[in-house]
């Protein structure tokens, strides 16, 4: 017969790293209440969390979605310009 021995908390706490702390194992949880209840928590939380957006105004959006539209407008003539010049010279550098 094998000799048991039991290990105590200073044992345990002489094989854990500094600073470190030692977790329990949690038990696995796959009861379709726990499932549902965990759910619920993420909805919950996420509700919670949806409340402390800061939403912005119709004056922002707008001032935003047309800065954006110029931005763009700009960046796709730069880039045709670019893209024309470039034809140009591979046109000339090939014939």
């Amino acid at each position: 017969m094998a000799k048991q021995t039991k290990t105590t908390t200073e044992e345990t706490k002489k094989t854990v790293q500094p600073g470190k702390t030692q977790v329990a194992a949690k038990p696995e949880a796959n009861t379709i209440g726990t499932r549902v209840s965990e759910l619920r928590e993420f909805f919950e939380q996420s509700k919670g969390e949806l409340k402390k957006v800061v939403w912005p105004t119709r004056k922002e959006v707008t001032a935003t979605t047309i800065a954006v539209l110029v931005v763009v407008a700009l960046m796709g003539l730069f880039l045709g310009v670019v893209d024309s010049l470039l034809s140009k010279l591979i046109q000339v550098v090939l014939s």
